[in-house]
């Protein structure tokens, strides 16, 4: 079983983040991005406990609550855009795909009715089939 140990990530004085695994006593560093510290603090982990380099790291990094909502708010646009982005692709194939069998229009008139390159429009008729 792999165990996991939750990382306190915050912000210093002079902008460098201490990670903390609070619940090894003396199991603290620091780095100039979390992606540091989060480095770091494996490494540190790994001088207190067996079994470091396989652990679950939990990350837990402390902001204030204003830029948590806002990053929460970033995630959940980002998804919709991205659902948004897939419910087009699967339009613009379908239209692809009327446009040359239905319509008979060749690869290059359909690509310049839907404003895509006739390279993209072929490989988007390749994955329809």
């Amino acid at each position: 079983m792999m165990k996991s140990y939750r990382v306190v990530y915050e912000l210093d004085e002079s902008g460098r983040w201490i990670a903390t695994v609070r619940s090894i006593k003396g199991c603290h560093t620091y780095g100039r991005s979390i992606r540091q510290a989060r480095d770091r603090i494996r490494e540190a982990l790994a001088l207190l406990v067996r079994g470091a380099a396989r652990a679950r790291l939990v990350d837990d990094v402390r902001l204030p609550a204003d830029v948590r909502r806002q990053i929460e708010r970033q995630r959940v646009l980002r998804a919709r855009a991205e659902r948004e982005r897939a419910r087009a692709q699967a339009a613009t194939r379908a239209a692809a795909r009327r446009l040359t069998r239905a319509q008979r229009l060749s690869v290059r008139d359909a690509g310049e009715l839907l404003g895509l390159s006739h390279q993209r429009v072929q490989q988007l008729l390749q994955r329809a089939s």
